[in-house]
């Protein structure tokens, strides 16, 4: 069985991508969510295997969605994206609860299989 995954930006246009790339890897896109509110609802209830979580959302960030997700009996793993660099964001992404980081440029089947194995 295809290793779940929810994908959560609010760019319409990155999500279709990251689709097409997450499909084509092997994973199983369950869901999609534009924001922090519907991506908690979304992993409530699909109980998604991986979130694929953009930091920049118009109503939260990336960052304390993935600490409150942790938190939770059968959290799913957490990889942030964006479309800055991951040194624009300091220590921040090595303190939260994900399991690494990929910017949006460079999503492709051997950085998700680098952070979250085969799909």
């Amino acid at each position: 069985m295809a290793t779940s995954v929810l994908i959560v930006d609010d760019n319409d246009v990155f999500r279709f991508s990251a689709r097409a790339v997450v499909q084509a890897a092997g994973y199983d896109v369950v869901g999609e969510a534009g924001d922090v509110a519907a991506a908690v609802a979304q992993v409530h209830a699909l109980h998604p295997d991986v979130v694929l979580l953009d930091i920049q959302l118009p109503d939260g960030d990336g960052f304390t969605l993935a600490n409150e997700l942790a938190a939770e009996e059968g959290a799913p793993t957490v990889v942030l994206v964006s479309s800055r660099e991951r040194d624009d964001y300091g220590s921040r992404i090595d303190d939260a609860s994900a399991a690494g980081f990929i910017n949006k440029l460079d999503l492709s089947r051997a950085s998700l299989e680098a952070l979250i194995g085969h799909g």
